[in-house]
Order: structure tokens, then C-alpha cells, then sequence
């Protein structure tokens, strides 16, 4: 019998939303290549979205019309929050099910909760939608998957106590990040009884390549240990965790992946002390220091998303990662229909405010000219 939800399913779980292209078509080729091989080494649990362009399609093209139904696990999710009306945020059940061709999805999710998403889901009532669905058996397994902080994953737990497992954002990078807060989340679900799946291990391939004085130190370590397998086997060494989603994109990555986590061993407390201190070196590396306590942004007239353009202005400082802060810049601000950096009007009010004595209108300058796209002529 099962302490929790998903204690017996293995620890890796193919996250499809990273699956390799041949142009901007994805490879199905060398996904099937890599579904097989990710089967074949024990591994059972796929992640999808109708969010990810074309993941669906290939998932029922690379897995479901490939493989018994049985052999695997399949879950997808419901971005709500992208629809304006209720008939077609139901819709959205309907719609993966027929692009995976599945029958059933084992684990459901409603997508992206948090801020100002989560309201579309109350709105629409997709809590009690989805528990029908469940009922009817389309759904094995119903939960949810959010990017915010402990405090609001609070809310939604207690709110819906039926949520039976929740997908946080974990890696040992972002276990103490004032913005993730992903031990506080981890706390969180611990203390409702909720099993997590975790996603963002190897925090978008960054911890694959981390700065080079973080690098050493795991190479020091263990010379034949992949970067990638430190995040990993971190992830899944926690407590209460159903599986740790890789965005796999090739077939050398599932390969390596799956050395590392057939034979999953916790880490011991050797290994533990020298992620805390590749750990303790990114949070050295110097950034803004935000705390994203968001009193800057209560009087802003121009409704800037400061600490979310801190946020992807310290993902440049610390990874070099420009692509991946240009991509959180935009979420965090014409994603979520917040200001830009450029929009400041150096009125001082944010600077007032901040507990962290920023000089704030300096760096929205900065990231202004590092993030922004320049307007074409």
C-alpha cells in the first residue's frame, strides 16, 4: 500500500515540452527514439500541455499510438487563465483528449496558478467542472500547478483541500529564492498532505551549465557525475515526491537522465553539503537584492513589474542566460499586463518604498537597455 500518492512511480518523469524540432516542426523521429528508450529503461510518466505548442500531437504520435495504454502515465493541463469565456475553458478537457487520442488522462491539471491567473479558475468554476470529469473517469488524478509563493499556495490548498497533488517549481537553486520560494512551497504542500511533482529540476537546462565556479565544485566532487544529475537527484531526494519532470530534448539527455535515476539513491550528507555549496556560491553571485516584497509597486503610476524585471534581470547577472531573461522579462511584464522597465517616469515613489534601499530607477534603466527589444526603425 502506498504512503502517498505516486510513492511507488519512478522518479523521473519526460517532461514533453522541450521535445527536439526539425525547424519550428518538432522531431517525432527522434521523440519516439526517445519515448522507447525512456520505457525500455523502467520509466512510465509523460507530461504534456495543450500550452505546448504541438507537444499533444506528438505525444499521442510518439506514445499513445505506440504503446499500450497500460505501460504508461500521461498528464496534461488546462491554462484557463488564456480564454475569455467559460465554454471554452471547459472545452479544454475535450480538446487534449482528442489531440492525445488517451481516453483518460492518470494525472489533470488546472495550469499556472498564481497572481492574476488563478481568478480564471474560480470564474469559470473549474474546480467542481473538473471534479465531474473525474467522476465520469476522464481523470485519474486532479491537481494543479503554480508559480507563486508559499502564501498563495497556502490559499489554494486550503480552499480545495480535494486538490489530491500539486507541481512546484523545486531545484537547489531556487530553494531559498526570495521569488520562488520553493522550501516554503515544499513546506506548504508537506503541511496539507499533498505528494508534489517537481518541475524546473535542473531550473530550464541552467543547472546543466551552471557558472563555472559552481561547475568546478561538482566536478571536484565527482568527476564522472553529469552537472545535470546533482539537480536531479536533489529533487528527488525530498520527501513526498511523485516524480521530478526533465525537459528532455534529445536522446543523449534521456540516456544520461536515465543512468542516473534507474537506480535512484537519496543523497548522502556528503552530497548534500557540496550542493549547499555550489548553492551558497550562486546566491553569492552579486545580483539585486529584491526580496520581491512588492511595496515598490503599490504607488508605481505606470504599474511597472519591478521585481518581476529584477527577477529576469538577475537570471542575465547570474546564468549569462540572455534568451531565458529576455523570456522572463516579456512573461513578467506584457505577459502579465504590467509595465515595463522603459515605462518609468523616475518619479522616486518605488525608491520611498523599498525596505532594500534599491536605487530602483537606476536599475529599471539598466534592465531597460540589457532586456528590452530596441524598436525596429
Amino acid at each position: 500500500m502506498e504512503k502517498y500518492l505516486g510513492e511507488h512511480i519512478p522518479k523521473l518523469g519526460f517532461g514533453l515540452m522541450r521535445l527536439p524540432k526539425i525547424g519550428e516542426d518538432i522531431d517525432l523521429e527522434q521523440t519516439a527514439e526517445m519515448v522507447d528508450l525512456f520505457l525500455s529503461e523502467g520509466f512510465c510518466y509523460f507530461d504534456t500541455s495543450r500550452g505546448y505548442p504541438g507537444s499533444e500531437a506528438a505525444a499521442k504520435a510518439a506514445l499513445v499510438d505506440r504503446h499500450p495504454r497500460d505501460s504508461y502515465l500521461l498528464a496534461t493541463k488546462c491554462p484557463v487563465w488564456a480564454v475569455k469565456t467559460r465554454e471554452k475553458a471547459e472545452r479544454m478537457i475535450y480538446t487534449s483528449l482528442e489531440r492525445t487520442g488517451a481516453g483518460y488522462f492518470d494525472f489533470y491539471l488546472l495550469h499556472n496558478l498564481g497572481e492574476n491567473r488563478s481568478k480564471a479558475f474560480d470564474e469559470y468554476d473549474m474546480w467542481n467542472f473538473l471534479a465531474r470529469r473525474k467522476e465520469e473517469g476522464l481523470i485519474k488524478h486532479l491537481g494543479f500547478s503554480i508559480h507563486d509563493k508559499a502564501d498563495a499556495l497556502d490559499a489554494v490548498l486550503t480552499a480545495h483541500p480535494e486538490m489530491e497533488f500539486v507541481q512546484l517549481q523545486i531545484n537547489y537553486a531556487d530553494w531559498r529564492d526570495p521569488w520562488v520560494e520553493s522550501e516554503k512551497c515544499y513546506a506548504v504542500a508537506q503541511k496539507h498532505g499533498k505528494p508534489i511533482v517537481i518541475m524546473e529540476p535542473v531550473k530550464g537546462g541552467r543547472l546543466a551549465d551552471p557558472p563555472r565556479q559552481v561547475a568546478e565544485i561538482f566536478k571536484s566532487a565527482d568527476p564522472d557525475a553529469s552537472l545535470a544529475s546533482w539537480a536531479l537527484r536533489y529533487a528527488a531526494s525530498l520527501e513526498g515526491v511523485i516524480t521530478v519532470l526533465s525537459g528532455m530534448s534529445s536522446v543523449e539527455q534521456v540516456r544520461d537522465n536515465v543512468s542516473v535515476m534507474k537506480h535512484f539513491k537519496p543523497l548522502t550528507a556528503e552530497e548534500r553539503a557540496v550542493i549547499e555549496q555550489a548553492g551558497g556560491i550562486l546566491a553569492d553571485i552579486p545580483a539585486i537584492p529584491c526580496t520581491s516584497c512588492g511595496y515598490c509597486m503599490k504607488d508605481c503610476p505606470k504599474s511597472i513589474a519591478i521585481y518581476g524585471i529584477f527577477q529576469a534581470a538577475n537570471l542575465l547577472k547570474t546564468y549569462g542566460d540572455a534568451k531565458a531573461a529576455k523570456g522572463s522579462y516579456e512573461w513578467n511584464t506584457s505577459g502579465l499586463s504590467m509595465g515595463k522597465a522603459s515605462d518609468c517616469i523616475a518619479c522616486g515613489s518605488c525608491e520611498e518604498a523599498c525596505p532594500q534601499h534599491i536605487s530602483i530607477r537606476d536599475e529599471l534603466k539598466k534592465a531597460a537597455a540589457d532586456l528590452e527589444v530596441p524598436a525596429k526603425a
